[in-house]
């Protein structure tokens, strides 16, 4: 799905508007009714008290829109107006003039001197009071009448985005923006609905489809996609009857060290659950008996050294290799390292302490083939792009670094992005539980594995992270959050593919419906 920019979804409106010989005060009351149609369906006529705050511009034309449907439907509605500029739009206008048509109870004006309405647990309140168009700081009264939404412990609808967030920056005051249990959203959602500074502001999200232009939405391109099942079902590469294992590649995973022969275990395991031909891990002597004892299907070549990875020689040719977990930063092993990456041409996966070494040494960063895939933790990161002062921030300096060394980094997370120039890929799998040790060396190993049967990078990143959080998804509902380890995350692979092609279940009712037909 596309992530549309602010700039992107104005430009949708008025293309929109021209190609279908509509006016702007029609698309909106197309967008309110919409609206209109998703909680009808919900409340099905109940007489919960609803409190509609309407801004002065589009978002409150919206939100009259909505308010005038609702009481012209018998429902139990007082709409406000927050009243403290003279500015108005002119589909605000014509709404408000509509609604007053409607109902002899006007919408009350709030100003600043105002107080502000009684409000109970159990009604509703609709925020449509600031859009995607804010530029400028919320006043503090309004600021007041959000803290009021948030104290009343009412259930808060936003509309379009929650008022006061702005869809390319972090709030620098929380207290300024609605805190909204459900957010619909036109076109899109919007990039900060997935951010750790700035979902908290929406519980949940849904886009409402408003009829925007067919063309402006299949041509537009967009810097930001999100990635669900949808998205990664046409990368799948089926295989034929006859395949056999020397047509998957061959993975190679270099790392461990003395008491960190779990990590290449993790990551050799999931390759191969991934699809990967062949695997091979080159680690220490220490870690030999440990691999070929708990995993046979792995062929192991060692290093001369007992402890650590010295001198990277091996006498295979691999399709892949996944680089640096568990490995340690010891000078030593910098040294094979460097002397590794001098020499290699292989599509290298580079994770853990592969990317500490890269921090220590970032003139080993011109060494890397195009396409490198980085795989850092959050730390990890920030020793290879530097420290950020927001989520946006962060975006921007990891942006300018894929640039710059022509390589893929994922930025884990609850919504892990994938970052290649100038381009997002937003992740919409995984949990909390995945907040475990080794999840990461999975990743890496299933990410390595889908290179080795000829996924391309960007493809095996986009499709390995998806897999990586929909295989604990599926996990977590035996084990939870808390008991869910990475070892069950490659036990679950499997049905993470096979999920791929699972249907949706149908709602009761529309079962009956076919099996009477």
């Amino acid at each position: 799905m596309k992530l549309f920019s602010k700039e992107q979804i104005y430009e949708g409106d008025k293309l929109t508007a021209e190609r279908q010989k509509i006016s702007s005060t029609d698309l909106m009351e197309r967008a309110g009714m919409q609206i209109f149609n998703w909680m009808h369906m919900r409340m099905q006529g109940a007489q919960v008290p609803i409190h509609i705050f309407c801004g002065i511009g589009n978002n409150g034309g919206d939100g009259l829109v909505l308010a005038r449907h609702l009481i012209l439907d018998g429902y139990n509605v007082k709409t406000y107006v927050i009243n403290c500029s003279d500015k108005r739009s002119k589909d605000f206008l014509i709404n408000y003039d509509r609604i007053k048509n409607v109902t002899k109870d006007w919408p009350t004006l709030l100003s600043c001197t105002e107080d502000f309405p009684e409000i109970h647990q159990d009604d509703i309140i609709v925020d449509a009071v600031f859009g995607i168009g804010l530029n400028r700081p919320v006043d503090d009264w309004v600021k007041s009448l959000f803290m009021h939404f948030r104290n009343t412990k009412a259930f808060t609808l936003s509309i379009d985005i929650p008022s006061g967030l702005s869809t390319d920056k972090v709030p620098e005051d929380e207290d300024s923006v609605v805190w909204a249990g459900y957010t619909l959203s036109f076109a899109s959602p919007k990039l900060v609905f997935f951010l750790p500074d700035t979902a908290k502001h929406t519980i949940q999200w849904e886009v409402l489809d408003i009829g925007l232009d067919q063309e402006f939405l299949f041509t537009t391109n967009t810097e930001v996609e999100l990635i669900g099942k949808h998205e990664v079902l046409p990368i799948y590469k089926p295989r034929e009857k006859f395949s056999h294992k020397g047509q998957f590649g061959h993975s190679l995973i270099i790392g461990g060290s003395y008491g960190k022969i779990g990590a290449v275990t993790l990551a050799s395991r999931a390759a191969l659950s991934a699809g990967s031909g062949l695997i091979t891990a080159y680690v220490p002597k220490c870690g030999y008996i440990p691999l070929q004892a708990s995993f046979p299907e792995a062929m192991v070549i060692t290093d001369a050294d007992e402890e650590l990875i010295t001198d990277i020689k091996y006498d295979i040719t691999p399709t892949v290799i996944g680089l640096g977990i568990g490995a340690g930063v010891n000078t030593k092993t910098i040294s094979a390292f460097e002397a590794f990456l001098k020499k290699n041409k292989t599509a290298l996966v580079v994770d853990a302490d592969g990317i500490n070494m890269l921090s220590k040494k970032k003139a080993l960063l011109k060494l890397l083939p195009a396409q490198t895939i980085l795989t850092p933790h959050p730390k990890e990161l920030e020793r290879l792009i530097g420290a950020w002062e927001d989520d946006f921030d962060k975006l921007k300096k990891a942006k300018a670094f894929s640039k710059k060394h022509h390589c893929i980094i994922v930025i884990k997370g609850a919504n892990t992005i994938t970052v290649l120039g100038g381009k997002l890929y937003v992740n919409t799998t995984g949990n909390p539980g995945l907040s475990t040790a080794g999840s990461g060396d999975v990743l890496t190993g299933i990410i390595t594995g889908l290179i080795s049967q000829g996924y391309n990078p960007l493809e095996a990143t986009v499709f390995g992270v998806y897999l990586h959080g929909r295989s604990a998804d599926i996990a977590v509902e035996g084990y939870g959050y808390q008991s869910l380890i990475a070892s069950h995350v490659i036990d679950y692979l499997g049905e993470a593919f096979i999920d791929l092609f699972k249907q949706p279940e149908q709602p009761i009712e529309q079962e009956e419906k076919q099996e009477q037909a």
